[in-house]
């Protein structure tokens, strides 16, 4: 049923409004955004039947995504934009999502970090030392998987499938995922182990650790922070960065390219917003064809 009013929705803005394609593209993702929450949250129903309540949640379902305010904004104008073709067209006669504002912008810099800020961070770590060596992987792992601080200092050397593509990560809970890498951050973390690593005496409680200080133990997560901080600093951004500032921006830019909420939720750990289940673990093969296609540096 959205798939037919999403279809002439798409003539519309193309006869009617002469958008471009680009600009067409966005607003379809738009909606089609809101039509997978609705499916996926197993509420049944059609355009005409949609309240401002199902909105509310699609936006705060969102918002637990990671997703910025202004992406949110962006969003949300889309979906506006549909239930006014739709009470042009005469289809309903009260628009649901008339009396919802936007997102209030924060005052201060958004914890999103664009593409470019980030290679930009990237760029310019030292790699002519160990520490710059061990933490271009660690951001470059941050960026690529969206993992939670904790999950990052937590990474196991048993858990890393590089062939496959994944990485085996215990989250909140003691839930265990498996969580897609991209080739960049297995490239530079197969750096650090061969040519760092390797040459480190590991302390024995930190044998199976990835990432390790100098004295061979494991990293604190007030080391990620000060790392994180440096790296920033030295890329000259003005942005209260944080470690999950990566985590935000891996789930805004995958989005906004276009990925499937459903597998972002799935490589982000999150359960349902409107209920207490686990969705179903989606295909490895499409986690994989996910970060592949719509992750920047997959």
């Amino acid at each position: 049923m959205w798939q037919s009013y999403i279809k002439h929705f798409k003539n519309y803005l193309r006869l009617e409004r002469s958008f471009s394609d680009n600009s067409i593209q966005a607003y379809v993702r738009d909606v089609e955004k809101l039509a997978e929450y609705l499916e996926m949250n197993q509420i049944d129903v059609t355009p005409k039947g949609l309240l401002e309540e199902h909105v509310l949640g699609f936006l705060k379902y969102v918002t637990e995504l990671g997703l910025a305010a202004h992406s949110q904004a962006r969003i949300l104008s889309g979906i506006k934009a549909f239930y006014k073709y739709l009470v042009l067209e005469n289809e309903i006669t009260e628009d649901p999502t008339e009396l919802i504002g936007a997102p209030r912008l924060p005052r201060k810099l958004p914890d999103v970090l664009s593409y470019e800020e980030i290679e930009e961070i990237l760029t310019n770590i030292d790699h002519s030392t160990p520490e710059g060596t061990r933490n271009r992987a660690i951001i470059e792992v941050l960026y690529s998987s969206g993992l939670r601080v904790s999950e990052l200092i937590n990474m196991q050397l048993t858990n890393c499938y590089f062939d496959i593509g994944f990485i085996r990560v215990l989250g909140k809970g003691n839930k265990v995922r498996l969580v897609p890498i991209g080739k960049e951050a297995i490239k530079y973390v197969e750096i650090y182990l061969e040519h760092v690593r390797n040459k480190i005496a590991v302390h024995k409680d930190s044998e199976d650790i990835v990432f390790l200080n100098r004295r061979g133990k494991q990293l604190t997560r007030v080391m990620i922070f000060l790392i994180i901080k440096d790296a920033t600093e030295n890329a000259g951004i003005d942005k209260n960065v944080s470690p999950h500032t990566f985590r935000h921006s891996f789930a805004t830019h995958l989005i906004e390219g276009g990925a499937s909420l459903r597998a972002v939720q799935e490589m982000l750990g999150h359960e349902s917003i409107t209920t207490t289940e686990i969705y179903t673990h989606l295909d490895r093969d499409y986690l994989r064809q996910i970060i592949t296609e719509f992750h920047p540096r997959g």
